[in-house]
């Protein structure tokens, strides 16, 4: 397994809950594929460099895990799907 890093920029206007929920959903695909979740480090409401569907602001997440490339697919998969997920990113850390 390799250790991945994935950063994350969710719609700011969400409440709290919502923005827990995916931070959950995130590491249980990961802990449902048999990986690991390392560290989840919450960097809060920061300032979007270009607007993304007409929103200026978005709540950072950066989530360290080791898994397998099917678990980083079916992570793609999720974040793709869900329109509170503006923008992610999902690199191999060395």
């Amino acid at each position: 397994m390799k250790t991945y890093e994935m950063i994350y920029a969710l719609d700011a206007s969400l409440s709290d809950e919502v923005k827990e929920g995916f931070a959950q959903k995130f590491q249980d695909v990961v802990a449902a594929n048999g990986g690991k979740v390392v560290s989840v480090d919450k960097w809060g409401v920061k300032k979007l460099a270009y607007p993304i569907n007409y929103k200026t602001d978005g709540d950072y997440v950066v989530m360290t895990f080791e898994a397998d490339g099917a678990t980083v697919k079916e992570i793609e998969r999720i974040s793709d799907l869900s329109v509170e997920v503006l923008r992610r990113m999902i690199t191999v850390k060395a």
